[in-house]
């Protein structure tokens, strides 16, 4: 439950600061242009908390959390006649440019805290791993990938961190598109390998993609050593203990946990025993343990659909790795305002690529994330320390800006696509297009809403 109430406060956390901040370029453009704006709201329905300025604007503090709003002085809405010294500071009297630069506040309010917190991000410093791989399965396999190699570059891009490296390869795997990768192996020479990204099928969501791209940094990789010991199992029969490392099963050396389960249902037979070549407190020990058939449903249906059924068991499970970060992204203030600007135009070429690559089919509408999977993420990168809650919060007020300009009714894009509309034209658009791109749009976005949560459901129930 702790994980449950974590995730929602860091929720909330994170969406009352990229709210108010959106809200907040809204509020002061109006302000600045002579607009009289009567509320503004962070969240929706009743009110938990309100107080009113001296300019007669009412700050209120709603009950739900999940977005907000700036209400202006409209005579479009307004339930009485607008007292007639009010009139030049209604909305809708404003110059068509004003009120585009109102609409387009938002999101730009959004791109200067992108901005902000990469900046932030880099002067306090990001942990990270080396890009040296270390599990090798699947497409990188196949490309000759080995266990050492250290990633140096993709497609020509200098790559400093895992980070770099897996952000790389999950874009060459959603678009679909060979990757050339620049390596140096563990023996120091350089060479060029290529992952053949373009043969994955093109039904996968964004996590088996990675999956099948087959590559894990280093740091990930399970020890052959014991954690658990299950009690009257196999292992426990013949004497394995938490701690013992293993070294060889029958005659495959064990390097990796991997190589454990392999090892197991290679040599394992009815009534066989195998012999555990194994370290304990500095000695080499032998032991003889007879792995028991798995009578259980061993079916798990993982999300890329493979299937992974272990058929002989021994009881042990390995132990959890103590996973340290070995690389730091760490720049001075003003060497990380550059380096702030380029994270942001890199995220935001990824977001439009992926967003183009889902509207023509390239990828899966499952790569869609609700706010579960937000809620989730905000938790984990909280518990990652300062500097990468800063960049989970950069990505996401990004994605705000970026979702927020998309031209569809109801959204800031929207009004963006009516005024410039009214340029062209030299009159407003009807109120009858509006109201009917108001359903429109709504439709669109309650349809993506579903979708994202469905999406999250998948992704818990899996």
């Amino acid at each position: 439950m702790s994980e449950f109430f974590g995730s929602v406060w860091w929720l909330l956390v994170t969406l009352g600061l990229l709210v108010t901040f959106h809200e907040f370029g809204h509020f002061v453009v109006a302000r600045r242009c002579g607009v009289k704006v009567l509320k503004f709201s962070i969240g929706f329905g009743p009110a938990l908390w309100s107080r009113f300025d001296r300019h007669g604007t009412q700050f209120v503090v709603a009950a739900i959390p999940l977005g907000g709003y700036v209400k202006m002085l409209d005579e479009r809405e307004a339930a009485d006649a607008v007292d007639p010294k009010d009139l030049k500071n209604a909305y809708n009297r404003q110059p068509v440019g004003v009120r585009m630069a109102i609409s387009a506040a938002g999101p730009a309010f959004n791109l200067i805290f992108t901005l902000a917190a990469f900046w932030l991000m880099f002067v306090i410093g990001k942990p990270d791993y080396q890009p040296v791989v270390g599990h090798v399965d699947h497409v990188a396999a196949s490309a000759g990938f080995q266990s050492g190699d250290r990633i140096t570059a993709i497609n020509g891009n200098t790559i400093g961190t895992w980070t770099d490296a897996s952000m790389a390869l999950l874009q060459g795997g959603m678009d679909r598109s060979d990757l050339g990768v620049t390596v140096v192996d563990a023996g120091g020479t350089e060479r060029q390998r290529t992952l053949a990204l373009s043969q994955l099928p093109r039904d996968l969501d964004e996590e088996s993609v990675y999956r099948q791209i087959g590559l894990e940094p280093r740091q990930w990789a399970l020890s052959p050593v014991v954690g658990t010991v299950q009690a009257d199992s196999a292992a426990a029969r013949a004497g394995l203990k938490p701690g013992d490392r293993i070294l060889a099963i029958d005659s495959d050396k064990i390097t990796d946990w991997r190589d454990v389960s392999a090892a197991i249902q290679k040599f394992a037979a009815p009534d066989k025993p195998l012999t555990l070549k194994i370290e304990r407190g500095g000695e080499q020990i032998a032991l003889l343990a007879t792995p028991i058939r798995n009578t259980q449903d061993p079916i798990t249906t993982l999300r890329d659909n493979t299937q992974h059924a272990p058929n002989w068991l021994l009881g042990i499970s390995a132990k959890p790795p103590e996973v340290k970060y070995d690389a730091t992204l760490h720049y001075g203030p003003l060497a990380a305002i550059p380096k702030a600007f380029g994270e942001t135009w890199e995220r935001s070429r990824q977001t439009l690529d992926m967003l183009w690559s889902m509207v023509t089919g390239r990828a899966s509408l499952k790569n869609l994330s609700g706010v579960i999977t937000i809620a989730q993420i905000a938790n984990s990168s909280a518990h990652l320390g300062t500097a990468w809650f800063l960049n989970f919060l950069a990505i996401i007020s990004l994605s705000l800006a970026i979702l927020n300009l998309l031209p569809i009714p109801v959204l800031d894009g929207g009004h963006l696509l009516y005024y410039l509309i009214e340029l062209v034209k030299g009159s407003p658009v009807s109120e009858r297009v509006q109201i009917a791109g108001q359903y429109v749009g709504l439709t669109l976005l309650m349809a993506l809403m579903s979708l994202a949560f469905y999406n999250d459901i998948l992704r818990i129930a899996s």
